[in-house]
């Protein structure tokens, strides 16, 4: 797989649920841009660490105002994402990240936007990620995936080297998909942030973020990263992806004679026929509905496909990937990251889904 031309097709979350036509996109964008302001609030309330941005209008860059002028010449050199987020909902919501402030200006430039409608974020951006996590809190417990390096492993839905791992948390108990226990100690104390005893503390975040709370852990989809530089850094809150998660759970039992099997992305079960999907074959492939999607990771190019398929089987990716909850939100059979799918499925076999536990039975 060309990793490099994989990160030139990848698309926002927003973007995602555009190409479903998802009743929820706006809200949802409106939901991402405002992120920043929610984990603002969450700082002040709870010393909760996140990745602050310094904002400008964006017709301070366009003209440089005294004030961005200065902030040019104290933070010129250090790297950064600059995030364009739309003041009216029709326009899009432009980003790169990992370059200078100074590099950054020149794309700024290129995108031929009217500054008058954006406001530009420049957030801080380390270049030595340790670990990265993406995971829900619900009544149930909490659920989600941690990975060595950087966060758009698990969001993207495929990684260089190696694989994250799953983590449950009941309350009472921490499972691990493989025994890690540097990374244990680093999901402890992240969740530790997320738990607010203080009843009026509780009371403030309910009434000013209209947030949930189970057994006093904030609820809600959650992204962090931790560098040595900067250390650690919640970078998502979402409240909309928290309530579809509301019913979420997982369990990391596996069954030793299934020959594929994966994690549930999207819980249900299914009937089908195979159809091996990969970059080389998209086009050709004739892919009636109810076949069975397999294929190393799913991509944006796949959603007309997914759309129509019977269930998902996936060698990469995770169960809070961007596709893996475009799955969920298409109420589709998910199965990911099996590792073998591919190699095990043959084009044309039947086979039966069992995407609540997570294994996929050959029938002939």
């Amino acid at each position: 797989m060309d990793i490099a031309k994989l990160y030139e097709t990848q698309i926002s979350f927003t973007e995602w649920m555009e190409k479903i036509q998802h009743a929820q996109t706006e809200a949802m964008r409106v939901e991402d841009n405002q992120k920043r302001e929610r984990l603002k609030l969450l700082h002040t309330l709870i010393q909760l660490p996140y990745d602050a941005p310094t904002p400008f209008p964006a017709s301070e860059i366009a003209s440089p105002s005294p004030r961005f002028q200065q902030f040019l010449a104290d933070q010129g050199n250090e790297l950064c994402a600059l995030r364009l987020i739309p003041l009216q909902p029709d326009l899009p919501k432009l980003r790169l990240r990992g370059k200078t402030v100074h590099d950054v200006l020149s794309w700024f430039s290129e995108q031929k936007i009217n500054p008058e409608l954006y406001q530009a974020d420049f957030v801080p951006h380390a270049e030595d990620y340790q670990w990265s996590t993406i995971f829900v809190v619900n009544q149930q417990g909490i659920f989600g995936e941690i990975i060595q390096g950087g966060h758009y492993q698990l969001t993207q839905g495929f990684y260089e080297q190696d694989k994250p791992l799953f983590f449950s948390y009941d309350f009472k108990d921490w499972k691990v998909s493989t025994p890690n226990t540097v990374a244990l100690k680093h999901l402890q104390e992240i969740i530790a942030h997320l738990h607010v005893s203080h009843p009026e503390l509780c009371h403030a975040i309910r009434q000013q973020l209209d947030a949930t709370f189970a057994q006093n852990y904030l609820c809600g989809y959650f992204e962090t990263v931790f560098s040595t530089s900067q250390g650690l850094w919640f970078i998502d809150y979402n409240r909309i992806l928290g309530e579809s998660y509301a019913d979420f759970s997982m369990t990391l039992s596996e069954d030793a004679v299934a020959l594929v099997k994966g994690l549930s992305a999207c819980g249900g079960k299914a009937l089908g026929t195979v159809r091996l999907i990969s970059a080389e074959n998209l086009a050709s492939t004739i892919f009636h509905q109810g076949n069975i999607l397999v294929c190393d990771m799913t991509t944006p190019a796949l959603v007309p496909l997914m759309q129509r398929a019977a269930a998902i089987i996936t060698d990469r990716g995770g169960i809070l990937s961007h596709a893996a909850i475009i799955s969920r939100e298409l109420k589709i059979p998910c199965i990911a990251g099996t590792g073998n799918a591919t190699q095990i499925l043959k084009e044309g076999m039947t086979v039966e889904v069992d995407a609540e536990k997570g294994f996929v039975k050959i029938l002939s």
